[in-house]
């Protein structure tokens, strides 16, 4: 059965291309979007992707997830530094959870530097920019046991050698 995984991301992230480029760079939302709908499609899984101003509207995605979704990639951007809301929908969510920033948040601000939902989480991704996207799908596809076998021999052998 192909992976379902749920791509949630929070405020502001709909003006990513032009808010801040200087930290997140050039590249749209539509166009994360695409190369995850490409990659999904290479890997045999379906997404669902989806973006948010509002925390209760991520919330409410998050509990859609239980039952649906084999995992959850989010990038919760300014509520990872706020937002228990989140923190208790994601662990109600039994399956895997990556958080992922686009920036380093570890080298940023002190405001921006310290994020509370990643408690939540089975994996932080951060600083990878918009290949981080990626970077989380194919983790998640990994941790599933599901890797194609189009993916080169050597990260199956990871996929082996990280099960415990």
């Amino acid at each position: 059965m192909a992976a379902k995984i749920m791509i949630l991301n929070g405020p502001n992230l709909n003006f990513l291309g032009i808010r801040e480029p200087h930290i997140y760079g050039r590249t749209t939302l539509k166009e994360i979007e695409a190369s995850c709908q490409a990659l999904a499609d290479q890997l045999g899984v379906s997404i669902s992707f989806h973006q948010s101003n509002m925390e209760g509207e991520l919330v409410s995605l998050i509990q859609s997830a239980h039952g649906h979704a084999d995992a959850i990639i989010i990038n919760p951007a300014g509520y990872s530094f706020t937002s228990i809301a989140l923190i208790d929908a994601l662990k109600i969510f039994e399956g895997i959870k990556i958080e992922l920033h686009i920036s380093n948040i570890h080298a940023r601000d002190e405001l921006h530097r310290h994020s509370i939902t990643s408690s939540a989480c089975t994996s932080v991704i951060c600083g990878l920019g918009p290949y981080g996207y990626l970077a989380a799908m194919l983790a998640v596809v990994q941790k599933l046991g599901q890797l194609p076998d189009a993916i080169p021999p050597a990260l199956h052998g990871l996929a082996a050698a990280g099960k415990t």
